[in-house]
Formats: structure tokens, C-alpha cells, sequence
């Protein structure tokens, strides 16, 4: 499995973006790559590159999930009837760890996948430890109740780094999340420019 806990910043600067939007980023105080090389001068990227790198991005961005399991994402979308880069973004928001992590009740994707796998969330009331979980439209995410004085959980419900988007509703009292919906990509609320498009083509090529 892949892990990412203490280099996670290493993709905002390879990427030369802030991916997460979060103030701590090293890009923000350093737009340049990592390494004795990251300040050369850049050269022009190949169409293969760059579709590499927004599969990079895009993939990095939901914290640890592997290879495979992006390209078994992809397949899946890639299967459902309609544009199928609307249907990854569709596929990724409806993971249980990315519904922890835009209800606030943690602080980063990373924090939410950590989250989920020790049991502190429950499904429609009953305990699921699996961050890829599929949560569907209707079903409601909660923190565990003897969880929910966590200080990582405190401090995120409070944060104004981020709100909470428009196919989530949260009680902040009982912390609890309801997918009300799965989004389209124009409602993800991206720090940066996601290219699922470009997934696609890195993946269909």
C-alpha cells in the first residue's frame, strides 16, 4: 500500500500547486519543484505528460488510494453510461473517506482514510471501517459518539479553511453527514483545476 504521511507535501510542489489549499503548503512560500534540480527552467510538457500528470494529480489528491485501485475506479466509470469524467469525479466523491474529509470532520484526505480505517465512523448507524466504502445518495455519515471529542475532530469542525459543499449536509451538533447527492465535477470544490478529462485519455490510450 502506498503512504504518503510525511512526504504528502512533495506532490503540491512537484506539481508546482497547491493541491490541498492549505496555508502549511511549501508552495506557497516556495513555487518551485522539489530536489537540486526543481528550479531549472521547465521544459514543454508532451500530451502523454501531461495527462500523466493530472492522473498524478487527481489520484494524489484523495490521499492514499494505489494504483490499482484508481485504475479499477476508472473501469468502473469508464462502464457507467454518460460521460465517464463525470463519472470518476462522481466515483471518487462518493468514497466514505472523501465524505469524512468534505463533512470536516477531520482535516485532511490522508486524515480521513486513517480515520475511517480505525472505526470512528459509522454508516446509516452502523460501524464501517473501509475507506473506499461506496456511500450512496440518502445514507448519513457519523462520527462515532465516543469519538467525537477527538481533538483532530474538534479542531477540523472549526477550521474556516474550507466550507462544506452543496451535495453535503452537515449536522455540526449531532456530526453527522448526509450525501444528499452525488456532484458533478463544476461542483467539486477543487483547490485547483482537476483534468478528468485528461485521466481519461492517460487511461483510454
Amino acid at each position: 500500500m502506498s503512504k504518503r504521511h510525511s512526504a504528502k507535501y512533495k506532490l503540491d510542489r512537484r506539481m508546482g500547486e497547491n493541491i490541498w489549499g492549505r496555508p502549511k503548503s511549501p508552495i506557497n512560500s516556495r513555487a518551485y519543484g522539489p530536489g537540486q534540480h526543481g528550479q531549472r527552467r521547465k521544459s514543454k510538457v508532451s500530451d502523454f505528460g501531461l495527462q500523466l500528470r493530472a492522473k498524478q494529480k487527481l489520484k494524489g489528491y484523495y490521499g492514499n488510494i494505489t494504483e490499482k485501485q484508481f485504475v479499477r475506479i476508472y473501469k468502473d466509470a469508464a462502464s457507467r453510461k454518460g460521460n465517464t469524467s463525470e463519472n470518476l469525479i462522481a466515483l471518487l466523491e462518493s468514497r466514505l473517506d472523501a465524505i469524512v474529509y468534505r463533512s470536516k470532520f477531520v482535516p485532511t484526505p490522508f486524515a480521513a482514510r486513517q480515520f475511517v480505517n480505525h472505526g470512528h465512523v459509522l454508516v446509516n448507524g452502523k460501524r464501517v471501517n473501509i475507506a473506499s466504502y461506496r456511500v450512496k445518495p440518502g445514507d448519513v455519515v457519523s462520527v462515532r459518539e465516543r469519538s467525537r471529542s477527538m481533538a483532530l475532530v474538534l479542531e477540523a469542525l472549526q477550521s474556516g479553511e474550507r466550507d462544506t459543499p452543496d451535495y453535503i449536509t452537515v449536522d455540526t451538533k449531532a456530526m453527522a453527514a448526509t450525501f444528499v447527492r452525488t456532484p458533478d465535477l463544476a461542483e467539486v470544490p477543487y483547490p485547483v483545476k482537476m483534468e478528468p478529462n485528461l485521466v481519461i485519455e492517460f487511461y483510454a490510450s
